[in-house]
């Protein structure tokens, strides 16, 4: 078996879960403006940073509340998938974000 080695746990440790911590709408807002100033151009990370908070708020919620389906929200929102804008959209108005441009 061919494992990365940032799948490699040593005894002892857990992985890192940041939606574990993620415990206010404050905490989900500067989190979410951390990801945004780190991501520079990769479109992946921004998924898997609202998919951080959509699993901190809920996602089985987000799921009724955007009308998508829970395992399509997972695979859009855990930095492998692909989501279109338009489900970006839909996430980030679910979780009461807004999106806003500034110069």
């Amino acid at each position: 078996m061919n494992e990365q080695v940032t799948d490699k746990i040593p005894p002892g440790f857990s992985r890192w879960d940041s939606s574990e911590h993620l415990k206010t709408d404050e905490d989900m807002r500067l989190y979410l403006e951390a990801c945004f100033a780190e991501a520079g151009d990769d479109p992946a990370f921004i998924a898997k940073a609202l998919g951080n908070v959509a699993r901190a708020k809920s996602m089985t919620q987000l799921a009724k509340d955007t009308g998508l389906g829970r395992e399509s929200l997972y695979k859009a929102l855990s930095g492998e998938g692909n989501p279109s804008f338009g489900t970006i959209l839909k996430v980030t108005n679910a979780l009461g974000l807004k999106l806003t441009v500034a110069s």
